[in-house]
């Protein structure tokens, strides 16, 4: 399979294909296997220790778990074995090389469902979404943007200004920042809130 995903991309212009020595942080890996299993993705994680970011899977068969596992080892793209042509391959290079990512349609329902699954029976049970935060420590950086002081926060939800200011500690202890104004800065732009 390899084989003929190298000779099905070797000929193409618009890609040049790298040994394991050229790679960086602007290479697109491709892993072709028959499930992702361990194997697979141990594979997955090595490529990106050497500095690859962005894989594209090309599996004969992928379930759900597989899916999750996939995401949290750096795929950004899939492509099912069966739908593998050089054209097919190149666009979702090409739009993994974009910083985006690709699946085929019927899996990104099952990978919402998967996340969803996740938000409602892990997250959300220790008081966490998807983002990282509480909703505490959501509403507290919201005011903080909207230039409230650590006394009218407190004020306006009931809370001690001790409990504030741990909060926002805790904040920027759990994303390494440096202090409430790079807190709220960073929220805003990883989209938090």
């Amino acid at each position: 399979s390899l084989a003929g995903v190298v000779a099905a991309l070797r000929p193409r212009p618009e890609l040049r294909l790298v040994d394991e020595a050229d790679i960086d942080s602007h290479t697109i890996g491709i892993l072709v296997t028959e499930r992702v299993d361990k194997r697979a993705l141990d594979a997955l994680r090595a490529v990106r220790r050497l500095g690859c970011e962005r894989t594209v899977l090309v599996p004969g068969e992928v379930d759900d778990a597989d899916l999750i596992a996939a995401a949290e080892a750096g795929v950004c793209g899939v492509v099912r074995r069966n739908d593998a042509t050089a054209e097919r391959l190149v666009r979702v290079i090409e739009i993994a090389a974009a910083g985006e990512g690709s699946l085929p349609t019927d899996l990104i329902g099952r990978l919402l469902h998967q996340v969803s699954k996740l938000q409602h029976q892990v997250l959300s049970p220790r008081g966490l979404s998807l983002t990282g935060l509480t909703d505490r420590e959501t509403t507290i950086l919201r005011l903080v943007a909207d230039g409230m002081d650590t006394h009218e926060i407190a004020d306006r939800l009931a809370y001690s200004e001790r409990t504030v200011k741990n909060v926002l500690h805790d904040v920027t202890s759990r994303f390494q920042l440096r202090n409430r104004s790079h807190a709220v800065a960073y929220a805003l732009r990883e989209g938090l809130i």
